[in-house]
Order: structure tokens, then sequence, then C-alpha cells
């Protein structure tokens, strides 16, 4: 796939690397359009070219090429088409466990997983979606997490003093966000987002932590966090409400209103449909009465939701779902629309499946981290186009251009004549269409949108197709002429 305005993969999200080198640069554009053409698999399986393989081996190895160095050009171009949004945009925070396991020379590199059994990274993402169209703009940061070494006696003052303690992966998050987005608003020559730009950092049960809610306060930034701790509260926001524990309240309030949602695929439950009720009210969580990190000691003037379940189908766990947001919600409309921002945390959950998955950021074999992390980063990158291809494919007001404007020429043709049995210009629309089709998706009339992974087979079958396509032509070229038969150069009978 090329950007709108003709340029590679590689190119669009690498061609601006500092590496010390252009030459690196080059190379780590090189091994981006690479991987992007053929993510699945091992290093070996994405460079079929032994050469580019040990290129990619080579660059890995070069001083200057860390995870922070080649993440952050592709940091600079979501900034820079955040900064081109107007109303919200989600800044989804979830993370991950990368397992390397099987690298037992990196063992003593990185962290306990899972269990403690494993060993790999906590992988803290950051990306930004336009909820409209669930567009993926990209990663605004990536932190790769080791969790340390404690002493079994840890005191809880001593945990408390701790710099590298797992609860503070969601303030370095936030706070690096707000590093990179400034730095890249002064290269714009901007000082501030624009007006009409709202983003709004939307956080699971694991940042939910008094520490990160009076920071979020701090910094000035909307959220939406999914409440872990039934906390004390005080009811309102005029000193003059009972107090009470946050879930307890919720539970005692009035639905408001029901409204179907989406549930995402999860390995403690398969995707459906659920109708949900809601309630709110305004409340100020109080600050922890034993210290647990460093905040301020006053209450934060919040909203909480309350999403539940009321009649769940038999055998199936009801949904409750507890919300807290600084975003006034005082109308059913404005609650709906706090729990649509917290539904589309679902789309990072897909990215980390396109890591896995799609990019099998798992398999690179490295003997040092510092070689693992800048391909990690890389990998990453790539993941977010495989999301971007679900995007296009359904982005309603792009349906009828050319397909050729998005996608090469030899594409096309080798497609639709897959698919029409003729050459035929295609637009993007039928273009996805019939990749769908060839990643096995049946477009019956039950059927849903095609996902990243169906679209992302019918990619990967389409580059076998025509590299085919190429080794015919190429012979054809090369392939002497014909050399006349025996029969043929003996002269004619009198």
């Amino acid at each position: 796939m090329t950007s709108t305005d003709g340029h590679s993969f590689g190119q669009e999200h690498f061609g601006r690397a500092f590496l010390g080198d252009q030459r690196r640069t080059r190379s780590l554009v090189d091994v981006a359009d690479r991987c992007a053409r053929h993510p699945a698999g091992s290093l070996p399986q994405k460079f079929k070219d032994p050469n580019a393989l040990r290129r990619c081996y080579d660059l890995m190895n070069c001083r200057g090429v860390t995870h922070a160095s080649v993440l952050a050009p592709h940091v600079q171009r979501t900034v820079e088409l955040l900064v081109q949004q107007r109303g919200v945009v989600l800044n989804i925070h979830d993370g991950s466990e990368l397992d390397f396991s099987t690298l037992t020379s990196l063992r003593d590199q990185l962290g306990q997983i899972g269990s403690g059994s494993g060993w790999g990274y906590q992988c803290l993402n950051s990306l930004l979606v336009v909820p409209a169209g669930k567009q993926v703009l990209g990663l605004v940061n990536q932190i790769l997490y080791r969790r340390p070494r404690v002493a079994k006696n840890e005191t809880r003052a001593q945990k408390r003093q701790r710099e590298d303690r797992e609860s503070l992966l969601w303030l370095r998050a936030v706070e690096q966000v707000e590093v990179a987005t400034a730095t890249c608003l002064r290269r714009l020559g901007q000082d501030a987002l624009p007006e009409g730009l709202r983003v709004v950092d939307v956080v699971d049960r694991g940042g939910d932590t008094f520490e990160f809610l009076d920071r979020e306060a701090v910094l000035e930034r909307l959220y939406v966090v999914r409440s872990s701790h039934n906390r004390m509260i005080q009811v309102g926001h005029d000193d003059t409400g009972p107090m009470s524990h946050l879930h307890d309240h919720l539970r005692t309030l009035a639905e408001q209103g029901r409204r179907d949602i989406e549930l995402s695929d999860r390995p403690e439950r398969t995707a459906r449909r659920a109708c949900v009720a809601v309630a709110w009210a305004a409340v100020q969580i109080q600050a922890p009465a034993n210290p647990r990190g460093q905040y301020r000691d006053q209450p934060l003037a919040v909203w909480s939701l309350r999403v539940w379940e009321p009649q769940p189908p038999a055998g199936v766990e009801a949904v409750e779902w507890f919300l807290l947001t600084p975003v006034p919600v005082t109308t059913l409309a404005e609650a709906w629309e706090v729990v649509d921002w917290y539904c589309l945390r679902w789309v990072v959950e897909e990215f980390h499946k396109a890591q896995k998955t799609g990019c099998a950021i798992e398999d690179p074999q490295f003997t040092k981290v510092e070689r693992l992390q800048p391909m990690i980063a890389l990998l990453s990158v790539v993941a977010t186009l495989l999301l971007q291809l679900r995007s296009d494919s359904r982005d309603s007001a792009r349906q009828q251009e050319p397909a050729t404007e998005r996608v090469a020429p030899e594409y096309v043709e080798v497609l639709s004549g897959w698919r029409y049995r003729e050459r035929r210009e295609l637009t993007l629309g039928e273009f996805f269409q019939a990749l769908a089709r060839l990643g096995g998706h049946q477009n019956r009339r039950g059927d849903g949108w095609p996902g990243w992974l169906v679209l992302w087979r019918g990619w990967m079958t389409l580059q076998t197709m025509v590299a085919g396509a190429q080794a015919v032509r190429c012979l054809e070229e090369t392939a002497p002429p014909p050399k006349a038969s025996a029969q043929a150069s003996q002269p004619p009978p009198e």
C-alpha cells in the first residue's frame, strides 16, 4: 500500500528518522517496506533475500538505531495527523505482554511476565484513534517495561518510593505523550493543539489509581478510566453531599436509558451485542487514607457512570462497568458519548493481535536487547498498517476513488484478473471487496465487514500472486527465441 502522496510505507513512517547516517535511514526505509509487504513469520520469512536479511541484522546492530530513534519519525507523523483533526480524538493506553522466553541468552535482561514463569516485556502502547470511522492515526508512545526483581519483604513505604513500580507506567505514558506532542508542535511552529480538538485518554482498570487520576488533573487532560476500586467518595461537587463508596452509590441509581453496544472478542468471552443501561452522578473522589504513590491530598471532582446489563443471556456473565471522567455528563446523550469512547478501547486490543499474529513480533531471535528493541518498534508501526487497511476498506467517502491512487497498478491488474477474469480499473471499494474475498471472506448477506486479519490474508496472497506474475514476465522477457525445428530447416522437396 502507498500513501496518498505516493510515498512508500517506509518513506512515510521512517523517512525522517535520525540515525546518525543517511545510509542507515535509507536502510530502515527499505527494511520497513519489506516488513510491510511480508509482515508475518520470522525474520528469514519476512526477508526472502539473504542479503536483505543481513542488512536488517546489521542495521539493528548500529549504536544509533534504538527503540526511541526508530519510533520517533512515526510519532511525529502521528502528531501531524492529530493536529489536522477536529472534535474528539481518543488516546487509548493499554498494555500487552511480549513473550521472549525462548531467548535464553536475554533472560537476565528481561522481566518476568504472566505468572512469573515467562520472560519478556510489558509493552504499554498509546494509540490515537478517531471515533468517527474508527480511524487509527498511529502510535504516539510506546513503553517497553521490564518488571524488576523485588524483595519479598518489601514494605508499602519502600514500594511507594520505588521509581520502577508498575503502577507508574500510566503516568509515564501520559507524560511522555505530553513531551512528544509538544516537541512535534514546536517543529510545526505551533504552541498548542488547535481549538476545537479534544484529546481524551482512555484507560482500562490497570490505570485506576488515585495517583494517575491526580496527575491527569494536574496536566488538565481529559480521560475515561474504568474504575476497579470501590473507593471513598463524596456525592456531588458542592461539598454538601453524603460520604459513600463509589460502586455502592452508583448501584443505587435508577437507569436513565438503554442501548445496544458491541462487545469485543476476548479470551474470557466471545464478541456479542449487549443491551446495557446507564446511570451517572457527580462525585468527589477522596484521596486514600493510606498513602499509595505520590499525589496531592485533595479530592478530585469527576463524573461517574455505571454501565450494566440488566438482562444478560443465560450462562453469560453480565456486563458491569464503572467509568470515571472529568468531562461533564448531564444528559443521556453525553453519557452515551462517554460509553462510546470506552467501547472503542477494543481497537488497541486489535492492535495487540496485529502485533503478535499479523507481525509475529515475538519471533525475532536476537542475542541482545539493544537489537531486539528497535525491531519491536518497527514491527509495531507495521501493525498500525494492518489496522489502517481495515479503516480504508470501510471509508465510505473513498469507495469510488480509483484503487491505483493507493495501490500499485500491477496489484490492481492481478487482483482484477483473479476476481473478474479480465483487466479492469477497480475502485478502492471494489479492490477491498476482492481482497477480502481472496482472504476468505464470503461477502454473504449476514457477514459483517471484513476485519484486518482477513484483509491481510488477502494482501499476503496477492503479494505472492504479483511475485509470480513478475517472475513469469521476467522469464518471457529474457527467454531466447525458439530454435527452428530440424524439419523446418530442411529444404523443401522439389
